[in-house]
């Protein structure tokens, strides 16, 4: 199944980064984002307080609003990401609920669950517990700062079951504890890839704005070498690929990678553009040179010289932390709504 066409919902226990998940990889696929409305719940903060007095009220809460949401995906175009799926609020119930308030929940939790759309790829994010409670603290939400690790040790132990036996859909499992997705790129690049691998797609360009996704050609890529050392010829050719390629290159030759002394070295390299540039400027301006072949031959300096500008742009990014991929495409989407004022010709005061 082709990204563009595919409901995917990321799941996991609180704080294990599937809102911050879901939200990188609908700007990759440019994808409706449906979002777990969690905070307008008039219970949450209670519950935390004193589970077993609020769990009830706060479970319910959670049960319709989750179902009221659930329900508009049947009239939201594809391709769609959530932060959630449906029996996700099933497992909350099973560890917070017991007795007659389970048994009243499963009744109508049950009901509503007939009418939910199935997601076409799951993606659990698992994480052990003390990883969750450190960035549950790191992000400092004020109802969870008294978060129980007991808590969160059984919510965790409670996906673990669910998933280990789920069926209903194609389930993709990422350990999360020693990567970094947010601030390595290489760790987002490698789950974008494995979610398209799971959707039984290859690697694709990226669409740009305006242009139809279904004529983006496909780009295959030659497998990698047994030692997995990062070579252009075995890139699918993206940004991000290159982005990867000059940090393994910076690694084994030992590059500075000072953003400024790199900023000056561009600066010399657009001035080599520049005299690459002058050369055919002046032979076209002043009809020096009319001679096809005698412009051609200044070509591969102008080639190599906007190699060097590119090499040198991809590394600024790389210093800097910026996905020039992204960067690059949100600007072209900005320009494309944009509306470009043309300056009127000199002299022209009509």
């Amino acid at each position: 199944m082709h990204t563009t066409q595919a409901y995917i919902t990321v799941e996991g226990v609180i704080g294990v980064g599937k809102t911050t998940l879901a939200r990188m990889f609908q700007r990759e696929i440019g994808a409706q984002l449906i979002l777990e409305v969690f905070e307008e719940n008039p219970f949450l903060t209670d519950f935390y307080t004193d589970r077993s007095r609020y769990a009830f009220q706060t479970q319910i809460f959670f049960l319709l609003s989750r179902y009221h949401q659930q329900r508009q995906l049947l009239g939201i175009p594809r391709p769609i990401i959530s932060d959630y799926m449906f029996e996700k609020d099933r497992l909350f119930a099973q560890v917070n609920l017991q007795g007659d308030e389970l048994d009243t929940y499963y009744s109508v939790q049950e009901a509503l669950a007939e009418n939910i759309l199935l997601p076409d790829l799951v993606i659990y994010l698992k994480a052990d517990t003390d990883t969750l409670m450190n960035r549950i603290t790191a992000r400092d939400r004020p109802y969870e700062r008294n978060m129980d690790p007991d808590y969160i040790d059984r919510l965790r132990t409670t996906y673990d079951r669910f998933f280990s036996a789920f069926e209903a859909a194609p389930v993709l499992i990422i350990d999360t504890n020693d990567i970094d997705f947010v601030q390595n790129l290489d760790d987002r690049d490698d789950i974008f890839h494995r979610i398209r691998g799971a959707l039984g797609e290859g690697p694709r360009q990226p669409a740009l704005p305006g242009l139809d996704r279904e004529q983006d050609p496909v780009v295959v890529s030659t497998p990698a070498p047994e030692n997995d050392r990062m070579g252009l010829e075995h890139t699918t050719r993206r940004l991000r690929d290159f982005q990867r390629f000059h940090r393994e290159l910076d690694r084994t030759k030992q590059f500075a990678t000072d953003p400024y002394l790199n900023f000056i070295l561009l600066q010399e390299e657009m001035g080599e553009l520049a005299r690459a540039l002058s050369y055919r400027w002046r032979a076209q301006s002043t009809g020096r040179s009319q001679s096809p072949g005698e412009l051609d031959a200044n070509l591969p300096s102008i080639q190599e010289e906007l190699a060097d500008v590119l090499a040198y742009v991809i590394k600024l990014a790389n210093y800097t932390g910026v996905d020039l991929e992204a960067a690059y495409l949100e600007k072209m989407q900005i320009n494309q709504e944009r509306e470009w004022t043309v300056p009127p010709p000199e002299g022209d005061h009509s």
